[in-house]
Order: structure tokens, then sequence, then C-alpha cells
């Protein structure tokens, strides 16, 4: 009977648990983490330490140690792939790119392409050690390469962009995007610790706070794709001056996992937190309250109240509104272009227009503006909603961003 080795079988069943679901294999999945353990435990058993170095040998020396070694083009697929690994500034230490190495193979469906170099490059496979090795023993390898052409075969939807955390844990956290308008104050009160931007509080009445989608505790992973990662004082606010009177997109780490409890990584800096915003609150997530009527303002509502309830948080509800009347489109352009060439269909004033966006969901070429309701006295009743319909996602952003300009409130507070 061949011999058995317990990382194999354990694999083995790790994968025919993510097969069980069916269908695409995502970050949610339970079964995933597990599967990435195993794949790091096999890359890492019987790798071996050099003898006069300070530097912790890990498996993804090896693989980068594989791209140095070939300048024919034969590794390009690998060289890519490492390289994509190399830059993601996200990645502080050899354990996150190695994580980060693994997941880019899995969603890419590369894996046994990955592996393979690495068992015909005798240099690099010296140093693993031939008795407890995995890769260098030939009864094991054969098995082992079979269950990755099986991941291969599996459809993987992987979050890249969620990779903060691979440095410290093969469990991500939950991250989600904010999308904000300009804006005068965003209202969020930041500490940086350990390289992480940590909301410590938000200000009330600000937009951070009256849209209620950051909570103290989140992290300002990054700002229209630039990295915050190991960030100094004051880089969160830097970033932000310089998208002034733009639309940004925050990419948000939340505090709480997925299961609603502490993120693990997390539990000692947001103690260390804790101790300057004693408020902060870490206990298990709150069950959800039943929605009434009582306890809800209808769309329709918000849009006739009152200038309070002209703001950026009923566009969504305001949106779907006029989609719903299913109006027959017209063509409109830009103020920009020359009156004449294109039909004119309306003009508003900057003091008349409350907040400008873009729909979130499920259209990015969408967007729109509430505008006051003023009779002949011109005293304000109320709020219209005008949506548009840009030709492409870049255009829409200009329109939205040149709107947005106008306004005499497009400074930042951090």
């Amino acid at each position: 009977m061949a011999p058995k080795d317990p990382l194999l079988v354990t694999l083995k069943l790790c994968v025919l648990n993510l097969q069980s679901g069916g269908g695409v294999v995502s970050d949610t999945n339970p079964h995933l983490a597990s599967c990435c353990e195993l794949l790091e435990l096999v890359l890492r058993k019987g790798l071996q330490q050099p003898v006069l170095s300070l530097v912790h040998r890990d498996y993804w020396q090896c693989f980068e140690q594989l791209t140095r070694q070939d300048a024919c083009g034969r590794l390009s697929a690998l060289s890519l792939a490492v390289e994509q690994t190399r830059v993601c500034k996200k990645l502080l230490s050899a354990q996150g790119r190695g994580r980060y190495l693994l997941r880019l193979a899995l969603r890419g469906k590369a894996l046994p392409q990955l592996i393979t170099p690495l068992l015909h490059a005798p240099r690099v496979l010296e140093w693993y050690s031939p008795e407890m090795s995995i890769l260098r023993n030939e009864e094991f390898v054969e098995p082992f390469m079979s269950l990755l052409m099986v991941l291969s075969l599996t459809e993987f939807k992987l979050d890249m962009a969620n990779c903060s955390f691979l440095d410290e844990s093969w469990r991500l956290p939950v991250c989600e995007t904010y999308e904000v308008v300009p804006c005068r104050e965003v209202g969020m009160v930041l500490r940086y610790l350990s390289g992480r931007v940590f909301v410590l509080e938000l200000m009330p009445g600000s937009q951070a706070h009256v849209d209620n989608f950051l909570s103290p505790g989140d992290i300002i992973d990054e700002i229209n794709g630039t990295s915050l990662r190991n960030s100094k004082n004051k880089q969160a606010g830097e970033v932000l001056s310089q998208l002034k009177g733009f639309p940004i997109a925050i990419s948000v780490v939340r505090w709480r996992a997925q299961d609603g409890t502490v993120y693990q990584p997390l539990v000692k800096l947001l103690q260390a937190l804790r101790m300057e915003n004693p408020a902060l609150k870490l206990g298990p997530a709150p069950p959800q309250q039943p929605d009434t009527k009582d306890q809800t303002t209808s769309p329709s509502q918000c849009l006739k109240e009152g200038r309070q309830f002209g703001g950026r948080e009923v566009l969504q509800h305001a949106i779907r509104q006029v989609l719903q009347k299913n109006l027959p489109s017209k063509v409109m352009t830009p103020q920009s272009q020359p009156r004449g060439t294109w039909q004119h269909l309306f003009e508003h004033h900057y003091p008349e227009i409350s907040c400008v966006g873009r729909f979130g969901q499920p259209d990015y070429t969408i967007f729109a503006f509430c505008m006051t309701d003023s009779p002949e006295t011109h005293r304000p009743t109320g709020f219209s909603c005008i949506a548009l319909k840009a030709s492409t996602t870049e255009e829409c952003e200009e329109i939205v961003s040149r709107i947005a300009t106008g306004f005499k409130h497009t400074e930042w507070f951090v």
C-alpha cells in the first residue's frame, strides 16, 4: 500500500469540501482559508533555512528565485504574477507576498503552472529537504499535482484588493467601498496605529456621520486606489487634499468580521484605540430591528420636506423614482459645448443645486443632482431630482466632477 502524507490527505478533503458547494468559490467560502493554509504548509514543508543568513526563507523567495534564473521567457506567466505581487504596496512581508501569489494562481486557474517550474529547477529545489519535503518525494508529488489540477478546474472569484491583512492571516476582513461626492467635511477623526489608518470617531452632522457607512474602529485601506498601508501621520489628509473637488472612493476594512465578532488580527490595535475613544464599542453586532412605517421615512418625504432633505443621502432613492417613470430619453451635453450645436434642455444655477452624485447600482453611468423647487416667489418649497445617463463611466465621472467644482464647499476636513 502506497504511503500517504497527512497534509495531502487533509488537502484532498478540503478540495472536496470546496467542490461540494458547486459554482463559484468566493472569499466568503468557509473552506477557502483552510485550503490556502494547507497549500502553504505543503510549500513550506522541508524548506531549509540558509546557514549564514539573518533573513528567514519562505516559499515566496523560491518563486522569486525562479524568475531570476530564467532569462529565456519560458516563465513569462510566472514572472508576471511574481511582479504583480512584488509591486503590491499592501504587502510588507514574504509571507504576505506568498499568500497573494497563491490567491492570484487560484483566481487565474494557474496553480499547476505555478508549481511545475519549481519542480524542474534543481538549484531552487535543493532548498528543500529530500527526507521531509513533499515536492522532492516522487510518491507524493503526483497526487499533489493532481489536486492542483482539480483546483484549476474550479472557478475562484477572489477580491485581490482585499489583501492588507495577508501578512497576518489567511482569514480576510470584510472590505467595502464608501463613495463620497465633494463636500465641505467628510468628518472623520483618524488615528495612525502600526501603519494603519483607523477611524477614531465621526463628527456629528458631517457627511460620514449622515451616510452612516463608517464606524469608529474601521480602517481606511485606500482612497481612489491609493493604498494607505504602512501610512505615516497625516498621509490620508494629504491624499484627500489632492482630490479636493472630486468624487472619492474610500476602501474600508471593517473591524467586525463576517460572523459579527471582532476581526481577530485587530484585537490588540482596537484595544489601544479604545484608550483614546472609550466610547468605542467592540461587542457582538446588535440584532437587526424590523422596519416599521413609524421608523422609516419614505423617499418622497425626503424630497419634499425642506432643504435638510435635499442631501446626498436621498440621491439613490430619487434616481430609482425617476427611472421607474420610464420617461423617453433625450440628448443632452455638458455646458462646455457650443450652444446651438446641441439641444438645450434646462439650466440651473449652482445655488439651486443641493447635491450631485453617481448611481451606485447597477449602472455607474447614471448620475443625478437635486435642485430646489421654487415658485414665483423664489422661496424653496422642496426638491426635485434630475437623473441623467452618460455614454461611459469616465464621462459620467467628468460631468459629476464639473458640477461639483462649482460648489463653494469642496474643502476636505480630516
